[in-house]
């Protein structure tokens, strides 16, 4: 095989690669934060308070309707990272060819 040895440490050290690390952190840091911190509410609100027992329509409460969103909302985030990952995909081939 004629496999070509790459230089990790040389890409590591890139401009372009320390580039796309802080794009990906600027995305990924607020919105795992943002994905936390709404993921741990609806466990925190029914056993400390009684907020989200409320009936919001018939007999399904508002505690339903959180649990149900937080399956949107992960959807939709899943969405927003793949859209962006297009995003650091383009980037990391550009830092590749460059480093060939």
């Amino acid at each position: 095989m004629n496999a070509k040895a790459v230089d990790y440490s040389r890409i590591a050290q890139s401009p372009q690669f320390k580039a796309l690390m802080a794009k990906k952190k600027r995305f990924l840091v607020p919105t795992s934060l943002f994905f936390f911190a709404y993921y741990f509410t609806l466990p925190l609100l029914t056993s400390y308070t009684t907020v989200l027992n409320a009936p919001a329509f018939g007999s399904v409460s508002w505690a339903w309707i959180f649990a149900f969103s937080q399956f949107i909302m992960t959807w939709a985030l899943c969405i927003l990272y793949s859209r962006k990952s297009s995003e650091y995909d383009k980037m990391i081939e550009d830092i590749t060819s460059s480093n060939e």
